[in-house]
């Protein structure tokens, strides 16, 4: 069963009157469950690639199916609802609130839900304890170093219970005994709790933590190798 489906996708923008051409007629199949890393070098059209998978942009041309949906015909409103339901992101900068403990950026995507205060503050704690952070809980960023702020992102990310995780450059800002830690969590969270993950890497070594790598060049797909992970 396939999670993410794109059929003969392309993506261009305009550079002043030029027309540049991202991506070319792709097609990709990612199932559920599955944990693939994209790699290729700057410009090849893999950031494109994974905003479209996460409902961040829309094809010029093609189709594109995300958990059941087909995202190039949803509107920016319907798209950002459908985000909120179905997609966590983590990014290279954890993109957190300075002002705000963990508890209270985790909880941040979960005010826009009905659930109760006490609910949320369940759903916090439980996230909290999934990644390894229970005890840093009433820290402020500041508070914690670089792999805390990117495991209490990753709480932000999946405390929604989204369908897949969207990753760009997870890792870029750590050092590799701290890297490590991050992908083996995500390796963790792809096999126990099932989420399908797509991540954006230039980093062989975090590539072999995916179950697949797809490498991307001038805007195709150009090869596909499976990981001993």
């Amino acid at each position: 069963m396939s999670m993410v489906l794109l059929h003969n996708v392309a993506k261009s923008y305009m550079r002043g009157k030029q027309n540049v051409e991202v991506l070319h007629q792709l097609d990709l199949d990612i199932a559920v469950g599955e944990f693939l890393a994209l790699m290729g070098p700057s410009g090849s059209g893999k950031t494109t690639l994974l905003n479209l998978i996460g409902g961040l942009d829309q094809p010029t041309s093609g189709e594109v199916t995300v958990v059941g949906e087909r995202l190039d015909k949803l509107k920016s409103g319907q798209l950002a609802k459908w985000r909120a339901r179905n997609v966590g992101f983590i990014f290279q900068f954890y993109n957190l609130m300075p002002m705000l403990t963990a508890e209270k950026n985790v909880e941040l995507p979960l005010l826009l839900t009905s659930l109760s205060s006490s609910q949320r503050k369940r759903n916090v704690q439980a996230a909290l304890e999934l990644v390894g952070l229970a005890d840093r809980a009433k820290h402020k960023p500041s508070e914690l170093s670089g792999g805390q702020q990117q495991r209490t992102a990753i709480a932000r990310a999946i405390i929604a219970d989204p369908q897949i995780l969207i990753c760009d450059e997870p890792t870029g800002d750590l050092d590799r005994h701290t890297a490590e830690e991050i992908l083996g969590l995500l390796q963790a969270l792809n096999r126990e709790q099932k989420k399908t993950i797509v991540m954006v890497t230039h980093d062989a070594k975090a590539a072999e933590f995916a179950s697949r790598t797809l490498h991307v060049d001038k805007g195709k797909l150009i090869e596909s190798a499976r990981s001993a992970a």
